[in-house]
């Protein structure tokens, strides 16, 4: 298995609405991207991408010494094509992989952006509900429901038009914007800690409702299934 090399990592990220394809140094540095708006069409597009994005950069996927795939939380189909393009890629290549949670990714690429830490990620949970993720942890807030932490200034809000304030869903979408270099600088920084993960314990982290949550308390179980 490849681990020391030049440090050519593949990062990709199917958890938002916006997918990110991404090839950089281990190091952090970002040498090409793509992102577009993939709806449901991850199966059909991902593997075009990634093979534009290898000739755009005059690269190969033989010069890849690491994968970096964001894990979510996030839409169910998107993170399971995600993961198992990852994880494919990996054993193929014989290199290591290495999940970073999408939230982490996101609030890292908004405090990047100068934002102050600490900040508050609120993401979709269906069409109606949405998930709040601070300090790592998540809660699900139900329907129309408010939330004190909601008018909070420092929140950030990803794939949610007009179901969270105007300040907040400009820095998510600066957020996704910064996707695809965060994922870089975490997976290289875990790298550098050894932290591989095993390619067949590495699951998605989605919200499935109604399964999933205890509705006397509104605590959101995030459900692992293998892609």
């Amino acid at each position: 298995m490849k681990q020391d090399g030049p440090g050519l990592l593949l990062g990709l990220d199917t958890a938002t609405s916006l997918a990110v394809v991404v090839l950089g140094t281990r190091a952090g540095a970002l040498l090409t991207i793509d992102a577009w708006p993939a709806g449901h069409r991850h199966g059909e597009e991902l593997l075009l991408r990634l093979r534009d994005l290898f000739v755009h950069a005059g690269r190969t996927l033989t010069d890849v010494d690491a994968v970096v795939v964001g894990t979510g939380p996030g839409a169910f189909t998107g993170l399971r094509v995600g993961l198992a393009t990852a994880k494919a890629l990996a054993v193929s290549l014989g290199c290591p992989v290495v999940g970073v949670a999408t939230s982490e990714a996101l609030l890292a690429a908004d405090e990047t952006a100068g934002h102050p830490a600490g900040a508050a990620l609120l993401l979709p949970a269906g069409p109606s509900d949405r998930v709040l993720v601070e300090g790592g942890q998540a809660r699900l807030i139900t329907g129309s429901a408010e939330d004190g932490r909601l008018v909070d200034g420092n929140l950030v809000a990803v794939d949610l038009d007009g179901r969270a304030p105007a300040s907040a869903l400009a820095r998510g979408a600066a957020a996704q914007a910064g996707l695809g270099h965060a994922l870089l600088r975490l997976g290289g920084a875990r790298l550098d800690l050894g932290e591989v993960d095993d390619v067949a314990l590495l699951v998605p982290e989605y919200v499935t409702l109604p399964r999933g949550v205890r509705s006397e308390d509104g605590e959101v179980a995030w459900s692992h299934g293998r892609p």
